[in-house]
Order: C-alpha cells, then structure tokens, then sequence
C-alpha cells in the first residue's frame, strides 16, 4: 500500500482491447514516451532499466524546462510510478491490470499524492482523469496495431500491381499499397520514385503518414527511430534497416508496375 500521508485523490478504470501481453510490453517501454505521447512529454533519459522495471528523466509538456525522475516499479498483476524528482515528488501511481480475454485486459489506477488540500481533490481528479484517458487511448491504438500485424498472416500472392502512368502516379504521391502481404509508401525524392517500407523494423510503428525529411529520411512516430528511405539503413546508427522494397518498373506502353511488369510487356526501372 502507498505510506498512509499520500491521499488518493482519483481513481481512473477502463477496459482495453489488447492482451496482457501487449500491454506489459508497453509498460516497459519507457522509449516511447516523448514521442507517441508527445502532448505531455518533450524528452526522456533512460537511468536504470531491470526485469524490476525502469528508471528515467522525463522533460514534461508544456516546455519551460520541467522535468522529473520518475521509477516504475513492475509487481505481480500490478506496477507502481513514483515521482522521484521534480514536479509532483513523492506522488505514486498505482496500476492494476486484469486480463479478462485473449484480447482484452481491464485496468485500475489509483492516484496518491502527498500534502493535497481536499478543497483541491475535484479538480485534480478531474486532470487526472482526463490525462491518463488521452495516454491510454494513444497507447491502446499502438497496442492494437501491434497486436494485428504480430498476427498470424495467410501467404500474400507476390503479382505484379498496375499504378498507371508515370504522371499519373506522381499525381498521387504519397501513395501506400499493400503488396506481397506487406504495407509500402511510394514518395518523390527529388525527383525519384522511391518505394519504402510502411512499417517500422524496431517495433511495427506507423510510417504510413509519416513526413520525409529534407535529407530523404523518415522518423517513426512512436519511437523516434529515423531510417535513409533510398536504402533502407538507420539513420541513427542502429543495426535496423526497413525490409528490402519491390521494385519500381515502367512497361513499354508507359505504364508504371510494382514488382517485375508482366513479361508481354519490356520494361525498365522506374527511377525518374
């Protein structure tokens, strides 16, 4: 139990539609913080990680230079984030998880923070709630994301696919297919088509709508991670690259194919 001179000032409850699994895996991703929660954390420091948990300082939203050392603490059924440091020290959070289907894990937490005027309960439970709702839900869409591209997938027929005319095609860039059962974004990189990968090799983040950089790289939403669309390599010096991509093909009559363009048709590389 929290030390008797903390005060639960709210109690937040929801079910979530991710397995128990899914949902340790997220607690023990401290990475993901400042950048798939992005609204409420700016920066992150990893100081201690553990099969106990981990420890870290976090810059918190809205700037102005606030940051905390905040430990999470993993127990059975159960995890515990105390605020070490910074805004809030000594403040506890107390999270239950109940799996309740394959797919499904209901949730409590319990805020406790020390020295609160009951006059101020109301309005913190409020915040509270509303913060750890918005956290939640960003999680929860990562979770579900994951869990269905972990899935097991039927084999995907690797058919060449008809993307029209080279004009045609620029006219509609950026432009995802999907294709040999994976997900590609076809881009413009000045002035060459450039087919990548839709998925993050690090933990199947999003690159879907994510922006291309000046320097023809891309940054994952959910971790950070950025990766050299032209060939596939991190960008950050991690030994992770995007899967290798189909190629870009124009047929005789113009037409632009993914993968190899039918063999009736001469074609060539579609590079510009």
């Amino acid at each position: 139990m929290p030390p008797p001179e903390l005060m639960r000032v709210a109690v937040y409850r929801r079910s979530v539609a991710a397995s128990a699994e899914r949902v340790w895996e997220n607690v023990r991703d401290w990475e993901h913080l400042p950048w798939l929660h992005r609204s409420s954390f700016r920066s992150i420091e990893r100081l201690d990680e553990g099969d106990w948990g981990w420890r870290a300082r976090i810059g918190l939203q809205p700037g102005g230079g606030a940051e905390i050392v905040l430990e999470l603490r993993i127990e059975p059924n159960r995890y515990v984030s105390r605020t070490l440091e910074g805004p809030g020290t000594r403040s506890e959070i107390w999270t239950a998880l109940r799996p309740v289907a394959a797919d499904r894990t209901e949730i409590e937490v319990e805020f406790w923070l020390p020295g609160v005027d009951p006059a101020r309960a109301p309005g913190l439970r409020a915040a509270y709630t509303r913060l750890y709702r918005r956290l939640w839900d960003e999680d929860e869409a990562m979770m579900v994301r994951r869990a269905a591209l972990l899935a097991p997938q039927a084999p995907a027929a690797q058919a060449a696919l008809a993307l029209g005319s080279r004009g045609a095609l620029r006219a509609r860039l950026p432009l995802c297919v999907d294709w040999g059962g994976r997900r590609w974004r076809i881009v413009e990189l000045a002035g060459e088509l450039v087919v990548h990968a839709a998925v993050c090799p690090h933990a199947l983040g999003p690159l879907d709508e994510a922006a291309v950089d000046a320097d023809g790289c891309v940054r994952c939403p959910w971790h950070g991670y950025r990766f050299d669309l032209r060939s596939g390599a991190s960008a950050d010096g991690r030994r992770l690259r995007l899967a290798r991509p189909p190629r870009l093909e124009v047929a005789a009559d113009g037409g632009v194919w993914l993968g190899a363009a039918p063999p009736s048709l001469s074609s060539a590389p579609a590079a510009r």
